[in-house]
């Protein structure tokens, strides 16, 4: 059963350090479950399997939707009107894109800088040091809200080399004097934690294996 499993792991988190129940996979009944027990933060990946969940779940207003999947061009509209928190940015351009249609939409979500700190043929990212070049540009952006990174760890890494790669991202916010650090998944949120996680995105570790579909937007209503 999840409440179990999401009290044994909220019990372990130090105050500042906040819990992104991934629900990419999993139906609307399930997030309504989870956030009766107390969760707030649900992360998504894919736009099209988000936004019924967000229309079947819009009654519950305290929720924050957090998109954490690739940030295709076309889609930056439809991310910004929906979201509260994108972990995905990874290039200026898509920046830049980002900031604009947010003042275009009187948005302002919160956005994590995807940073790749290993090679990873898998993964997008700002390599660190573009980052810290580009930053000064970031930084000028009037209506991008930037208030963290993100990054993920190849997953061919042992524990001792994940934890490397989370302190590099936890140094490189401190210089650019970013509170927040998304990383560690269910594999590895120990390491991250450790390591100065401020947001752990865990989705099998709380809720149990994805589900092979995603119910339609009324399986909440379905379940009496």
């Amino acid at each position: 059963m999840f409440s179990e499993r999401f009290k044994e792991i909220a019990a372990c988190l130090p105050a500042n350090v906040k819990l992104l129940a991934v629900s990419k996979g999993q139906p609307s009944i399930s997030i309504s479950s989870m956030a009766d027990f107390g969760q707030v933060d649900f992360g998504e990946s894919r736009l099209q399997e988000a936004l019924p969940k967000l229309k079947a779940l819009e009654a519950r207003k305290n929720l924050r939707w957090h998109f954490i999947g690739r940030l295709q061009s076309n889609k930056v509209r439809s991310v910004v009107r929906a979201f509260d928190f994108i972990h995905s940015v990874d290039s200026v351009a898509l920046a830049e894109r980002v900031s604009r249609i947010s003042l275009e939409e009187q948005r302002s979500p919160q956005i994590m800088l995807q940073v790749k700190f290993r090679e990873d043929p898998t993964k997008g990212g700002f390599a660190p040091s573009k980052l810290i070049e580009a930053w000064p540009k970031l930084s000028l952006l009037d209506h991008l809200k930037i208030v963290g990174l993100m990054t993920m760890a190849p997953i061919d890494l042992d524990i001792v080399e994940r934890k490397s790669l989370f302190r590099d991202c936890r140094d490189l916010a401190n210089k650019l004097n970013l509170p927040e650090c998304s990383m560690g998944m269910s594999n590895d949120w120990q390491q991250a934690l450790e390591a100065g996680a401020t947001w752990l995105r865990l989705g099998s570790s709380l809720f149990g294996e994805r589900s092979n579909h995603v119910n339609s937007p009324t399986d909440i209503t379905k379940s009496g």
